[in-house]
């Protein structure tokens, strides 16, 4: 799983949705980043839970995310307008450099990284389960090219800034809504980009925040 450029960032974010859940939300992949991970500051009190990460063929995790709310699900009978959650996807930032086994480079790890990896994690768990299948995975194609493009032009018209605390701090972030649900990116620090994306519940007025217990999310309430 190389995370090279455009294909290869589909692919950690396609292999990580393909994992067994129990492997996609241990904590022990979480507990091997070497970058802090980042969640809902303080001020929101509802359950939180472990979603995945993801890593490059060497190994090393470049990115995660973290879930708050209650958990989304694809089930037909479920009704997608009644889901409130809000997802925190952290990125190591990364400058370009040799891919593990030096056959190819692997592209910097930026903005637009985080606002790909959100853009498609909100697809994932809000795509209309009630069209026909056969017509799903076109859908979720179509849908899946034009989040890489909006995210590969975060100063385009589709985007708008939005300044929320980061660890206390006012911090830029670029902001959309669709019918889907709503993406922002920023960059945290110097060591991390955090991306966004949530239904239900309001981007304005959020806080996020450094977790210092990662185990936290593990199965527990808050």
């Amino acid at each position: 799983m190389e995370t090279t450029g455009r294909l290869g960032e589909r692919g950690v974010a396609a292999a990580a949705q393909g994992m067994p859940a129990d492997a996609r939300r241990s904590v022990d992949g979480y507990l091997m980043a070497a970058f802090p991970w980042y969640g809902l500051d303080e001020a929101f009190t509802g359950p939180r839970w472990l979603m995945q990460v993801g890593a490059a063929a060497d190994g090393i995790v470049e990115y995660g995310s973290t879930g708050h709310g209650e958990e989304p699900s694809l089930k037909v009978e479920t009704d997608m307008d009644q889901q409130r959650f809000t997802v925190v996807v952290t990125v190591a930032s990364r400058p370009g450099r040799d891919s593990a086994d030096g056959t190819g480079k692997l592209e910097a790890t930026t903005v637009s990284s985080a606002a790909w990896l959100a853009g498609s994690g909100l697809l994932s768990c809000t795509w209309p389960t009630r069209m026909e299948r056969a017509l799903r995975q076109d859908w979720l194609d179509q849908q899946t090219a034009i989040a890489w493009e909006l995210a590969d032009d975060l100063e385009g018209e589709s985007w708008s800034q939005l300044s929320l605390p980061v660890d206390g701090v006012p911090t830029d972030f670029h902001y959309r809504e669709s019918e889907y649900g709503w993406v922002l990116a920023g960059t945290a620090n110097e060591d991390v980009h955090i991306g966004a994306y949530g239904r239900g519940m309001s981007a304005y007025g959020l806080g996020f925040a450094v977790v210092k217990d990662i185990a936290r999310y593990d199965g527990q309430d808050g």
